[in-house]
């Protein structure tokens, strides 16, 4: 059965504008110092939150000593929360409860996050009093033929799901089988024990049933995707679906329900995918889906209550975050609490007990950083927990709107438009910021520090949704393909047109900016559009299509994997006179505008010499081109001294090309 559910067509349209007042102070007036840049790339302070299973304790992921995370719990109607899990050069990660008296926890490191490059995240268990603390997981790389010493399980194991029994104290994990194969295991985190689950073949990804049961395997072989059901009457796997491994159809499953009723993700021949129901019986999809949302792929999941046994209702994405209610009590306590912050996204998160009747509020929007707060239904009153970044003010960012414009061959492509705060939101600098992947969805509703820096600084933001970025159908997705400084070059610059066209920028201050794939655009784009683009910023860039086929790319996405490199950019055969008449690097050359480089020395996923070999070729010609490397670093920057030097850098590289937009002055917050 699945009566929670009626079939959906849901439609959401959001956006305001946000505005800031260019005017250039008198120069024997005092310039009001700008928002610190330290603000807005500063580590969160407080990271995670989540009600143990009764509701009676709150686990938190927030900054302890040395500046370091830590692991604590916190007694609901207590004020002072305790410690349980804290280390002097590690921080904690993530977290999960497993009933409720023991948590599973691992570690990173975020003050040298990405040089450590053999650290792995291992995994704890420990009971919310501090007490039979084990790790079950070890952080030390081991090659294949290395022996993990007692009953560790090799770094490379990861959580999957708890056992969803009321006090089992097992968790699923999942363990490298080498060729993208990821062995299941029953782990049992008072011992250590282990029990491994028999598998159909080279299975990729599991899906546990919420009586704690493996259910649903997918694997690949020979090009091929397989789903298999672990059928409870014959306690053995069956087929259900097979598709090609590069199938622009295929099926992905996505919950499995209390009835037994398996939900997966699926386009079904159209555009759009949608969250549908699949026939167990029939091995088949419904004729008809549960949801689907106009405009948008889904993209969500479903909300599951243990002890009631039942689905309570769905979050999914459009141009916002929404949360759907099936349950009508509940619902009317979202009203409630959206009542009291009608500004922010405000997910709730009960615990199994809902007769506890308080929930956990995760909020935010694209100007309020994440908050987490309790709040108690019988008295109305909110309790905060803590903040990412205290340090931001929202009424002082800048709004942003999702909207469209039409590119020269007639595609819609989405763009995120924020313009800064108390502008005229008139003939503005601007930044069209392209986002990696590039097969990723890159807009979403939300804080994003990059952005709000720039608009701090008195420029507007572009960021286009290109052709080939996710989310938006498989026509959108399929018009990227083979299109790198292409068509998908073309909608970046439209975009900047777009925006010239509307009058929300000056055509003659544009800067085109990004890293990865946003950086090999951002080459492409001076170098293709020097008349729209007046100077460029470029960290952790593609600079040479060829090189990457050199290289072991790690952390790719599912698209790269089941599509592969020469589908999705070019064949280095067939296709070779397009990858060098489409690679920066063999056009450095062309690129005569001023130019701000930088690459950490450590990326693995964009290796350093993507940057000093565009670099050297480029400064034969071009003098206006600077360069810095960050010894400490990775693909991504997470040392604060390292995000203030980049992104001061950036500040001055803006305003000596296209101008200085009034920053927003810190103690500016009102206006």
């Amino acid at each position: 059965m699945h009566h929670f559910y009626k079939p959906l067509a849901l439609k959401i349209a959001f956006g305001v504008l946000g505005s800031l007042l260019l005017l250039q102070a008198p120069v024997s007036h005092a310039v009001a110092e700008p928002i610190p840049i330290a603000s807005f790339f500063k580590e969160s302070q407080f990271h995670d939150a989540r009600l143990s299973p009764d509701g009676k304790n709150i686990a938190m992921i927030m900054k302890g000593a040395n500046d370091r995370m830590v692991l604590a719990v916190l007694e609901v109607g207590q004020l002072r929360p305790e410690i349980i899990a804290n280390y002097e050069d590690k921080d904690v990660r993530s977290f999960h409860w497993i009933n409720n008296d023991r948590l599973v926890y691992d570690l990173t490191d975020l003050q040298y996050k990405d040089v450590q490059r053999f650290f792995g995240p291992g995994l704890y268990a420990v009971n919310k009093d501090r007490s039979k603390r084990l790790r079950l997981v070890t952080h030390q790389y081991t090659g294949a033929r290395t022996k993990v010493v007692g009953n560790e399980l090799p770094w490379d194991t990861h959580f999957l799901d708890i056992a969803h029994g009321s006090a089992s104290p097992d968790i699923f994990v999942t363990q490298s089988a080498g060729a993208g194969a990821r062995d299941l295991y029953r782990l049992n985190t008072m011992t250590g024990n282990t029990e491994v689950t028999p598998r159909p073949g080279k299975v990729s990804r599991w899906l546990i049933d919420k009586n704690g049961m493996p259910r649903i395997a997918v694997t690949t072989a020979e090009e091929k995707s397989v789903i298999y059901y672990k059928d409870p009457k014959k306690d053995a796997w069956r087929t259900l679906a097979t598709s090609e491994w590069a199938s622009y159809d295929r099926i992905t499953p996505v919950f499995f329900s209390p009835e037994g009723d398996l939900y997966v993700r699926a386009n079904n021949g159209k555009d759009l995918s949608s969250l549908y129901r699949f026939d167990l019986e029939k091995n088949q999809l419904d004729a008809e889906p549960v949801i689907s949302l106009k405009g948008y792929d889904f993209e969500g999941q479903l909300i599951y209550n243990q002890s009631e046994k039942k689905v309570l209702g769905m979050r999914y994405e459009m141009s916002r975050p929404a949360t759907i209610w099936f349950d009508e009590s509940i619902a009317a306590k979202q009203k409630q609490v959206d009542a009291l912050m009608p500004d922010t996204f405000n997910a709730l998160h009960f615990p199994s007990d809902l007769k506890t009747n308080i929930a956990l509020v995760y909020s935010y929007s694209d100007v309020a950083p994440g908050s987490w707060q309790l709040f108690n239904f019988s008295t109305g009153k909110l309790v905060r927990l803590g903040t990412s970044k205290p340090e931001i003010k929202p009424e002082q960012m800048a709004e942003k709107e999702m909207l469209s414009y039409t590119a020269r061959d007639g595609m819609q492509i989405p763009v995120n438009l924020t313009l800064p705060k108390n502008s005229t939101g008139k003939n503005l600098p601007a930044v069209v910021l392209i986002h990696g992947g590039p097969y990723a969805r890159g807009n979403h509703w939300g804080f994003n520090a990059q952005v709000q820096f720039l608009a701090s600084r008195g420029y507007a933001v572009i960021e286009p949704d290109y052709r080939g970025s996710l989310g938006y159908g498989l026509k959108h997705f399929q018009a990227g393909l083979k299109q790198w400084g292409l068509s998908m070059q073309d909608d970046i610059a439209d975009a900047a047109k777009w925006a010239a066209s509307k009058g929300y920028v000056d055509p003659k201050r544009v800067c085109i900016a990004g890293a990865d794939y946003g950086g090999y655009a951002s080459l492409m784009g001076l170098i293709k559009d020097p008349d729209i683009f007046r100077c460029g910023i470029v960290w952790a860039g593609i600079t040479d299509i060829n090189l990457l086929y050199d290289t072991h790319l790690i952390e790719v996405s599912d698209q790269f994997k089941w599509f592969g490199m020469p589908v999705l950019i070019g064949d280095q055969v067939k296709d070779a006179a397009q990858l060098k008449a489409t690679s920066p690097l063999e056009n450095a050359g062309k690129l005569t505008r001023p130019l701000l480089m930088a690459h950490g020395k450590h990326d693995n996923r964009v290796p350093l010499e993507h940057g000093t070999k565009f670099y050297k070729a480029v400064k034969e010609k071009n003098a206006n081109v600077e360069w810095v490397e960050y010894a400490e670093e990775g693909h991504s920057f997470y040392l604060l001294k390292n995000n203030i030097d980049f992104w001061g850098r950036v500040e001055k590289f803006l305003e000596q090309n296209i101008g200085k937009g009034q920053p927003l002055a810190a103690s500016d917050a009102s206006k």
